[in-house]
């Protein structure tokens, strides 16, 4: 699966291209500023970008009214269609978000069951009671994601509303070559219907990835050879940023461990879920790391770690974001050009290195040595062996240890010696030694 080598870019485009908050009606062009950073996100070295919904909606985009129509506030179908054609010219592949576990008010089959009710051919694409009556006084109850009643959950097991949904999967193929989904709201869709979804796009685009959204549980549930290829690691996504606010690197090694380890009982090796330090939901790495300096060893551990790293739109040059109770706007800002930086130029490095590193890409995963402070790990393949070296003190700190030994190739400042069984990591630091194996 090409996703496995490479490193994801996710935008909120209603965010990212200016747009009014809630649908004001106007078609506006805005998606063309996608198009704009393209030549900047292929000499960053990201190989797929993802999109948060772009299809015509109620507000926010997750409350969708027509899956066949690009969100007027960003423009039309072929402006769209040129989007994508622009960012495969830049090598850059597209993954569209999948809202399939609910629709907005405003989706035309709802509006037609608010219309004629009980004669409505589409009440029963979602979960509706007519001996009750909504918040909005529909004359009938239905049921809302999770209490949010402004979107309408969709039955996934009316054979009518899944033919529906793949028939849209199918058009966005076709009409604007997109190479893959993510799963909003994985862990709430209906298990046939992603085995359906699998199979399905297969069969008319071999290689198109699929990605869930998972918050919590058994990630093996979903990620399986009949399901998704991929989904969120939110585990680890909390294990970074703690790890880091608490001094404890232990955190994120026992979970590393646990989920990629050698023990039989490791739960993801071989598999490849989807990182991030990150994204459209949650407070920016940079507003949440209690001390910034660790900003640059949170993305060496991101791309020096098992599974699919992915980067939120800003964050590659620091750019800070809180989450603030009941509104995500802070999060989904308006630049009006990428802010590189010395970051933003150590990220390229890191996705360069992965890229070219089949250790960091597929590699097994072993803890060598673990501290408060410190953490190294070791990265393998038959034919590479790479060690991931953290410090995160102020301090300089000298690892003992006999598997730290060899002729090496530190990766990131272009050194190269031979380690006898000890290194010294400066403050602050993260390097990547590739021994010859």
């Amino acid at each position: 699966m090409w996703a496995y080598n490479e490193t994801f870019y996710q935008i909120y485009p209603i965010g990212f291209c200016g747009a009014p908050a809630h649908n004001d009606g106007l078609c506006v062009p805005r998606i063309q500023k996608i198009g704009d950073w393209s030549e900047y996100l292929e000499q960053l070295g990201i190989g797929s970008i993802i999109l948060n919904p772009v299809f015509e909606s109620d507000n926010h985009g997750y409350d969708t009214r027509d899956f066949k129509k690009i969100d007027c506030r960003l423009g039309t179908n072929d402006d769209f269609k040129k989007i994508c054609k622009i960012l495969h010219e830049h090598h850059i592949k597209i993954i569209l978000d999948g809202v399939f576990n609910h629709v907005g008010r405003g989706f035309w089959a709802f509006s037609d069951v608010q219309e004629k009710k009980w004669d409505s051919p589409y009440k029963d694409w979602f979960y509706i009671n007519f001996d009750g009556n909504s918040g909005y006084d529909d004359g009938f109850w239905y049921e809302g994601w999770e209490g949010h009643f402004e979107l309408v959950k969709l039955n996934l097991q009316n054979p009518e509303v899944k033919n529906y949904l793949l028939d849209c999967v199918k058009f966005w193929i076709q009409e604007f070559d997109i190479d893959g989904l993510r799963l909003d709201v994985a862990y709430s869709l209906d298990h046939d219907f992603m085995k359906s979804l699998r199979r399905y796009c297969e069969e008319i685009k071999p290689g198109f990835a699929l990605i869930g959204e998972v918050l919590f549980g058994d990630y093996n549930i979903i990620v399986n050879d009949e399901m998704l290829h991929s989904c969120t690691n939110y585990e680890c996504y909390k294990g970074i940023y703690s790890s880091f606010n608490c001094m404890n690197l232990f955190e994120i090694a026992h979970s590393l461990n646990r989920q990629y380890g050698k023990e039989p009982w490791c739960l993801y090796r071989g598999k490849h879920l989807m990182n991030f330090v990150d994204n459209h939901d949650v407070t920016r790495i940079a507003s949440i790391l209690t001390n910034k300096k660790h900003l640059p060893l949170a993305y060496g551990l991101l791309f020096g770690m098992p599974g699919i790293p992915c980067i939120y739109y800003g964050s590659e040059w620091g750019e800070e974001g809180e989450k603030a109770p009941g509104s995500d706007h802070a999060l989904r800002p308006c630049f009006s050009a990428p802010n590189a930086n010395e970051l933003t130029d150590f990220i390229r490095t890191l996705i360069h290195i992965r890229k070219n590193s089949p250790a960091l890409c597929s590699g097994g995963y072993e803890n060598i040595l673990i501290t408060n402070h410190q953490l190294i790990f070791e990265r393998r393949t038959e034919n590479e062996r790479l060690l991931v070296a953290i410090n995160a003190s102020e301090h300089p700190y000298t690892a003992y240890d006999n598997r730290v030994s060899g002729n090496y190739h530190e990766l990131i400042t272009g050194a190269a010696g031979t380690l006898e069984g000890q290194c010294l990591l400066p403050p602050y630091s993260v390097r990547y030694y590739d021994f010859c194996c």
